[in-house]
């Protein structure tokens, strides 16, 4: 864990790398995610000053686009598509019985930081459905099976 000066030096530096590019707030989001796995509150005010923006114009993007995150994600990240395709194969139900089994909702990681659960809308694998994606890897016609995989 970083502490407040450590953390906006690394946030100088992000902005700094991107002076002068055009719409420069989404690669500073992604660049700060990248940094350090979420993008912290404390840096909200900081890219807004930056930025001439206000700090609830930067907090509306990072809360808007939920590739972005605000607190840091679990070791495993598994995403549900919430697409009709697999609505129509059963995917609310396989996704209600991994929250159970989780214990968890959506956006949410579970207790021991194992887990983080994702919506997402098409991964693009409509004829396999239900898709999930683990850790970055796709899965088709998934079930609860996809647990034991988060669960290491």
């Amino acid at each position: 864990m970083l502490d407040s000066d450590a953390l906006s030096d690394r946030i100088s530096e992000i902005l700094e790398a991107h002076r002068g590019l055009e719409g420069p707030l989404l690669p500073i989001l992604h660049a700060v995610q990248e940094a350090f796995g979420h993008v912290p509150q404390a840096a909200i005010p900081q890219i807004a000053a930056a930025l001439t923006l206000s700090k609830a114009e930067v907090h509306g993007v990072v809360s808007f686009y939920h590739d972005f995150r605000e607190a840091p994600a679990g070791r495993h990240v598994l995403k549900l598509c919430r697409a009709e395709a697999c609505q129509a194969v059963g995917a609310d139900a396989v996704a209600g019985r991994i929250k159970a089994a989780l214990g968890i909702d959506w956006h949410e990681t579970t207790p021991d930081g194992r887990v983080t659960l994702e919506p997402v809308f098409c991964l693009g694998l409509c004829a396999c459905g239900p898709a999930a994606m683990i850790d970055g890897r796709l899965v088709g016609r998934c079930d609860e099976a996809v647990l034991a995989e988060v669960a290491k």
